[in-house]
């Protein structure tokens, strides 16, 4: 099991204190905290072996390539991936819209399908409405059950007619782990491509794109205690062999004529110009972070501090917006007539760091008739006593506003 006072040692921003109270982070789903491993990893690049990848015929040039291509490596071992697959991109909308603009753009035509649901994040709706405007192609959506599970009784119903289902594998706002296997096989027993926004899941349990089965898995560094401006795509390679580049620029052509170009082989083709290169290698060794604490682990501890959690806010007559039998370590709720935004800010008084809006989720916003919600997300660094401290904060919260009312 995790020894969260030995971890916490990799991360300094934990130590200090804010408003004189012990720093709690519970912010999580938004972004993660980054060991030291990461941070000297990116500062060793910039320090030692600064320079661009696949270019150079110098000593650090080849030192930057090897480190630059290891990360690769790293990444698709650790979903389950060939590295050729493995194309880098800046995050997860930069990803789904890297299969929005190429794939969908060749293969989406006035009339189609695509299938999203109620719970997706906006990177995964806008792009496909941006498209949708070009191509007049149609979006149904699957719907969300009280609890917080999506309604799969109308999947293959949805699913007649459709090209794609693009679904998240883990909701940012509600923690519902989504059934993603069977979803693959339903949509593709219907000739439907799968995509799965998997920014939530990666972090948190062990992922095998091959046995999900889908077609597309796209993700960011870091939510998985990778630096910020670094994801994945990861595409089945027919597939990607097939679809036309995003971007055009350095890196990613063959040869470039007067009339035409050529394209490099994959993953060249989807990465255009000086990539993040210091942010790629950060991401090969925040894997292989975790792959030393172990995801099994990793997920065994949240869903400690989950249930933990859950059941001490029972004594404060919160309101859980969804409560999926299938869960990871978010929680979003509503205190009756305390708007998020003071939650959050008198939390922040008492040194916890949680969000509150609508989480980039206006769909299940209205769907749960709530303009917003406050929401503590959990990773394996956090502890039982910082939800006494999360706990506490708000029955401070509810004091205040019972003497102003």
């Amino acid at each position: 099991m995790i020894d969260s006072t030995k971890i916490r040692e990799d991360f300094p921003i934990l130590h200090q204190k804010i408003n004189g109270n012990p720093f709690v982070y519970f912010d999580n789903a938004s972004t993660s905290q980054k060991p030291k491993v990461v941070v000297e990893a990116i500062t060793d690049y910039y320090y030692r072996y600064n320079a661009n990848v696949h270019r150079g015929l110098y000593k650090i040039s080849a030192m930057a390539t090897e480190a630059y291509d290891n990360a690769r490596k790293k990444v698709a071992d650790f979903i389950g991936a060939a590295p050729q697959e493995v194309i880098f991109t800046s995050g997860t909308t930069a990803s789904i819209n890297l299969v929005a603009n190429s794939w969908g753009q060749e293969n989406l035509k006035e009339n189609d399908i695509v299938v999203l649901s109620e719970m997706e994040h906006h990177s995964n709706i806008v792009p496909w409405h941006l498209l949708q405007k070009r191509l007049g192609f149609k979006i149904h959506f699957l719907q969300v059950d009280e609890d917080g599970s999506l309604q799969l009784d109308d999947l293959a119903e949805k699913c007649k007619g459709a090209k794609l289902v693009s679904i998240t594998h883990v909701s940012n706002t509600l923690g519902t782990v989504n059934p993603v296997e069977e979803i693959v096989k339903t949509a593709h027993a219907n000739g439907a491509k799968v995509l799965i926004d998997g920014a939530q899941a990666v972090p948190h349990m062990a992922i095998d794109v091959k046995k999900i089965g889908c077609d597309f898995y796209a993700f960011s560094g870091h939510k998985m205690c990778g630096p910020t401006g670094v994801g994945i795509l990861w595409g089945r390679e027919q597939l990607l062999e097939s679809m036309p580049p995003f971007l055009g620029g350095g890196s990613m052509i063959d040869e470039v004529h007067l009339d035409y170009s050529t394209y490099a082989q994959l993953p060249n083709k989807f990465e255009a110009g000086t990539m993040n290169i210091a942010q790629a290698i950060g991401l090969g060794v925040a894997v292989d972070y975790l792959q030393e604490i172990g995801l099994d682990n990793i997920t065994a501890h949240e869903q400690q501090l989950t249930e933990v959690a859950l059941e001490k806010l029972k004594s404060l007559d919160v309101q859980i917006i969804g409560n999926a039998q299938n869960r990871v370590g978010v929680i979003s709720f509503a205190m009756n007539r305390i708007h998020p935004h003071d939650i959050s800010t008198i939390l922040d008084h008492e040194g916890v760091a949680i969000r509150a809006g609508h989480h980039c989720t206006q769909l299940l916003m209205r769907k749960f008739a709530v303009p917003a919600t406050t929401r503590a997300s959990f990773y394996f660094y956090n502890t039982i006593e910082e939800i006494d401290q999360f706990v506490k904060g708000l029955q401070k919260v509810k004091e205040m506003f019972r003497r102003v009312s």
